[in-house]
């Protein structure tokens, strides 16, 4: 959910905040000027979403009220500064704007004079990052309210919860559970004790339960009597699921517990009742009817703490969604930013080519902010409607289909004619494509091929679920092991998945459904076990004329090379990908030794070529980019290196006192680093 907010604006004069104010009000933000620091400590609040300062306000102040505030922050808010500086005034020239970096923390310096679209775009990034704090924000609170339920179903139904790690058979229970088993609290209860306490007439079929949980991944399921220390005799009834570790393999089972000793008494006494007098089982009617609404309602209480269990899972999985796709599209989107940027240059004199080209650079722009997207289910997104034409959609979109599917599997896109123009968000139908093309690559774990096809549909008044007129078909089909009926009844409930424990979220075909019912469409699913599957969404046509091609945001870039004529050597196993480095590092004016693998630049340093900086790749086969870093220093210890990645952030035990430099950048950023690296060699 969106949350209204405004900017406050601290200047030393009032006409630079009346301007600022103009400036942001312009753009689309509400903003607030105060005078002095103590006012703007004095209005800052949740409500706030980021502060626009000038320099000469801040070195001329005492900070600490503005210090303690920012630090004070809850656990979810990093307030976004934007400081205005003069030319130069920025923490790498500016040691005053260093210590400011560090003493505010999330601080962007711009540099005076500006253009109004630069203020624009810096203003939008600011205000976005603190949007997504206040969605954090709400998934915490959402989290925490859902395990607050979990706990009160738990309570209400007098279960205990337990948990067992498979590699040390350590048994972890909680304080309900252990008194289902006649222990205390306090009291010793791992998996020793546990089997101590079972009746040795059920102690084998447990254990046999349990491996087969453990071999199948069935739901775990068993009543078993149990002999508490007292020398009581009674009843335990235990619900369990198999969870895997990430490479797939059995790794705990967690589940619930409860004392079932009152329920199996009853049914022993109605067996009693059964074979006793005519009058008794009169007498017992009453009392048995009590007892079976009680079993029905602790039954009931039982299935509802399971499934709120299920579903507070799913909500913390879905937290960790992101950037499955990042490192793959970033690649991608690389090798289309780097040509086109050498291409503007060698063409500034022509322009309506530079025009063209600066279309396209936005264009993969826009592709870059696609991998920083968190769908969510639980509300409608705002959609961007255009009329869209779906062939061209897929053609454009079949290399990071292919990519995602992987080698075994052959992607063919239909070419029928006619107008394949529809009334759709472009961004959320490639959203939609892609995940279609993931799960039919799944289906298929030996290989096969993907048919991609759009056809016309005419609906009549007789579909119940969609309007009369003219549809598109947009169906993705696979050669897979298919569906089965029930399968296919419930594929696109929210959170129902098949592809087991820990390997999908059950969400991606139940958003899909939803999008095509919010476009005014509707999603089909046809399949049959070996029959593979055939997933159509059936979209509003739109008429031919007037399609429009998807908004883009405009913004700058500049290539400036470094003083004097270097020898860099690109390291990257991604041919395009060293293709547009090389040509832009060319293009600033240094010579550039290119090598496709670890081990290649290896022979190249030892091979004693005169290199002065090493830019590499991360992820490649054979060496990854932190191994030939390590490699490449203990031949060269001095050698400045940049390490240019598609990864969010690299794997916690990568440690490497290096440049970073994130894919997709362009070459500006590029000659940034450069210069920064050969400056401090």
């Amino acid at each position: 959910m969106t949350q209204a907010s405004f900017a406050l604006v601290l200047t030393p004069r009032g006409r630079d905040a009346a301007v600022a104010t103009s400036m942001l009000e312009s753009a689309g933000f509400g903003a607030r000027a105060v005078s002095g620091v103590d006012a703007l400590v004095a209005a800052l609040g949740d409500d706030v979403s980021m502060v626009l300062i000038t320099q000469e306000e801040l070195a001329t102040t005492d900070l600490r009220g503005f210090d303690q505030w920012l630090k004070r922050q809850p656990a979810w808010s990093d307030l976004p500064i934007v400081v205005l500086s003069h030319a130069g005034g920025g923490p790498e020239r500016n040691p005053q704007a260093a210590r400011l970096l560090e003493l505010l923390g999330n601080v962007t310096f711009l540099e005076r004079p500006f253009h109004p679209t630069t203020f624009t775009s810096i203003v939008k990034a600011a205000i976005g990052a603190r949007q997504r704090q206040y969605d954090a924000r709400s998934r915490m609170l959402e989290l925490a309210e859902s395990q607050e339920r979990l706990r009160t179903a738990l309570l209400a139904g007098n279960l205990g919860t337990w948990e067992l790690d498979l590699a040390t058979m350590a048994l972890d229970a909680s304080a309900t559970c252990k008194a289902g088993f006649g222990r205390a609290p306090g009291d010793l209860f791992g998996y020793p004790q546990l089997l101590a306490t079972i009746d040795p007439r059920d102690r084998d079929r447990m254990q046999a339960a349990v491996n087969h949980t453990i071999q199948s991944g069935d739901d775990y399921e068993i009543e078993y009597r149990t002999l508490w220390p007292d020398g009581t005799a009674h009843w335990a009834e235990i619900h369990g699921r198999l969870i895997l570790d990430a490479a797939g393999k059995p790794s705990k089972m967690v589940g619930v517990s409860s004392d079932i000793t009152a329920r199996k008494t009853f049914e022993q006494q109605l067996v009693s009742v059964n074979e006793s007098l005519e009058q008794r089982v009169v007498e017992r009617t009453a009392a048995l009817e009590d007892a079976h609404e009680r079993a029905i309602l602790a039954m009931q209480q039982r299935e509802k703490a399971e499934e709120l269990l299920i579903q507070a899972q799913k909500v913390e999985a879905i937290g960790q969604l992101t950037g499955g796709v990042a490192h793959d599209f970033n690649n991608l989107l690389m090798a289309v930013l780097g040509n086109l940027e050498v291409l503007r240059r060698h063409v500034a004199n022509d322009e309506r080519a530079v025009r063209l080209i600066e279309g396209a650079l936005e264009g993969a722009r826009r592709g870059a902010s696609l991998t920083q997207r968190l769908l969510a289910f639980a509300r409608r997104q705002e959609l961007e409607v255009k009329k869209v034409d779906l062939r061209e959609l897929a053609e454009g979109l079949s290399p990071l289909m292919r990519q995602s599917a992987g080698a075994g599997v052959d992607i063919v896109i239909g070419s029928t004619a006619g107008s394949a123009v529809a009334s759709v968000d472009a961004n959320q139908i490639e959203l939609a494509l892609l995940n279609l093309v993931v799960n039919a690559r799944d289906a298929m774990p030996d290989g096969g091929t993907i048919s991609i096809d759009v056809s016309d549909v005419t609906i009549d008044g007789s579909d119940p679920d969609l309007a009369p007129g003219r549809y598109l078909g947009l169906a993705v089909t696979d050669t897979g092991k298919g569906m089965d009926a029930e399968t296919l009844r419930r594929a696109v409930e929210p959170f129902f998945s098949t592809k087991g424990v820990g390997k999908g979220t059950g969400l991606g075909l139940s958003m899909i459904h939803g999008l095509a019912l919010q476009l005014g469409g509707a999603f089909r699913l046809v399949s049959a076990p070996d029959k593979g599957t055939t997933a159509t969404m059936l979209l509003p046509a739109a008429q031919t004329d007037g399609v429009e091609p998807v908004e883009i945001e405009q913004s700058t870039a500049s290539g400036a090379a470094p003083a004097g004529r270097s020898s860099i050597l690109v390291v990257d196993d991604d041919v395009l990908i060293a293709m547009s480095t090389v040509a832009m590092v060319e293009d600033l004016g240094h010579s550039v030794i290119e090598a496709n693998s670890g081990p290649d630049a290896l022979e190249i340093i030892r091979g004693g070529a005169t290199i002065d900086l090493m830019i590499t790749d991360f992820s490649m086969p054979k060496m990854s980019g932190a191994e030939l870093i390590l490699a490449a220093r203990s031949l060269r210890p001095d050698l400045p290196v940049i390490l240019a990645s598609g990864y969010a952030e690299l794997p916690g035990d990568v440690k490497l006192d290096v440049a970073r430099l994130g894919k997709p950048y362009e070459q500006h950023q590029l000659a940034e680093q450069i210069n920064l690296a050969l400056v401090g060699r």
